[in-house]
């Protein structure tokens, strides 16, 4: 077997492939070794929905948008697509789309008649599990990475199959900012994908193509006692139980400025409520209003974002920046075009440029200014009782 494809036979009846998951090379690997070594079943570091998506990449229409921004998930796509852009980067000057190698495994083995298993997490568990992980400081250092570093590395494809697929090795470079999210994307995905592999080996001889970042991890694990590895696949499975007590604070916001209200009142200090309220209303206005005006939306859904905050802030159940989003949705409603464009993934300007990336970074950083709002409000309101 050549070593430049990391080849690696674990015994007789288990092959993996590592891949970079940009390199026509390991495109034509992998059908080149699903002929040579006619398996019984083709394992593939994929899950069912990022499968679908390599299947049909021009899948999000406008229900989708508004949906995404209904549920609170904008903050979680623009991690996704900012991870993706990187891959997307690279996989521009080789000729080839992130996971073009995953998905000419799998339509190789339909080729074949052989049975095929998607073995990987699922990617929305992957990264809820990664950003609760991450404590604040990280969170920022990561995004600030992805988003705002402009420093361009050369690295070859070579390079990249001797090391990692992109996202493993842009977390392996993010380690030492960001260790907990490496241990999500990197480690736990090493143990996950050796225990489904496990699963599957007794039906004979399994190839399994994975990136070339967790052939080693994966090689480790299957040197364990299988039950050790595969009895970890329940927990792993587990999307992070959502936390308790940031419902408790949004809650405590509008009972603690109704009380002091109520307090106030009792006491006539008419002139304490008016200055709390006046402060309230600008903080969280201003603030929300900034966040939509950074992420450059229009000037309307600045507006509607301001004038939403100060009341979103007092129910946990709104955000001011679904309002500001919703609003720049309807104004600049993102075309067909604007949705291949955004899914080709090919530059981070998309996020500012591109009308679904515009969108979705409204909503984000409206809901940003917004808590940023109501803390620093509440702050100064502290201030104004004490005072």
């Amino acid at each position: 077997m050549s070593d430049e494809y990391n080849v690696v036979d674990f015994d007789e009846n288990l092959r993996l492939i590592g891949t970079a998951h940009v390199s026509s090379k390991s495109v034509e690997t992998v059908k080149a070794q699903i002929l040579e070594y006619s398996p019984d079943v083709v394992a593939v570091e994929l899950c069912d929905s990022r499968l679908s998506n390599l299947r049909e990449p021009e899948t999000l229409d406008s229900e989708d948008l508004l949906k995404i921004i209904k549920e609170g998930k904008s903050a979680m796509i623009l991690l996704q697509t900012a991870l993706a852009v990187q891959q997307r980067k690279l996989g521009l000057s080789t000729g080839e789309k992130p996971g073009a190698e995953l998905l000419a495994a799998v339509e190789g083995a339909e080729e074949s008649q052989i049975p095929y298993e998607t073995i990987d997490r699922d990617v929305v568990v992957t990264l809820k599990r990664a950003w609760r992980k991450m404590g604040i400081m990280e969170k920022w250092r990561v995004v600030n990475t992805l988003l705002f570093d402009d420093e361009e590395e050369e690295v070859s494809i070579e390079e990249v199959l001797g090391d990692s697929d992109m996202m493993s090795k842009l977390m392996e470079e993010a380690r030492g900012v960001a260790p907990n999210a490496g241990e999500v994307l990197i480690d736990e995905r090493d143990t996950f994908l050796a225990a489904r592999i496990q699963q599957i080996r007794g039906r004979g001889k399994v190839l399994a193509v994975v990136g070339a970042g967790h052939l080693e991890g994966i090689v480790e694990n299957l040197n364990l006692p299988d039950n050790e590895v595969k009895s970890k696949l329940p927990m792993l499975s587990l999307e992070p139980p959502k936390r308790v007590w940031p419902k408790i604070l949004l809650a405590s916001i509008p009972l603690f400025l109704f009380g002091a209200l109520g307090y106030m009142a009792l006491n006539g200090e008419i002139a304490q409520i008016r200055q709390m309220a006046v402060t309230w209303l600008i903080l969280n206005a201003a603030l929300a209003g900034i966040g939509v005006i950074l992420a450059r939306g229009h000037p309307l859904s600045a507006l509607v974002g301001a004038l939403a905050s100060p009341i979103t802030s007092l129910n946990p159940t709104l955000a001011a920046g679904w309002f500001a989003g919703y609003t720049q949705f309807k104004l600049d409603s993102p075309t067909v075009r604007d949705t291949k464009d955004f899914l080709a993934l090919d530059d981070i300007s998309l996020f500012w440029k591109n009308r679904v990336g515009k969108v979705l970074m409204v909503t984000a950083m409206g809901n940003v200014g917004s808590m940023a709002g109501a803390w620093i409000a509440g702050g100064a309101i502290i201030g104004i009782l004490i005072g």
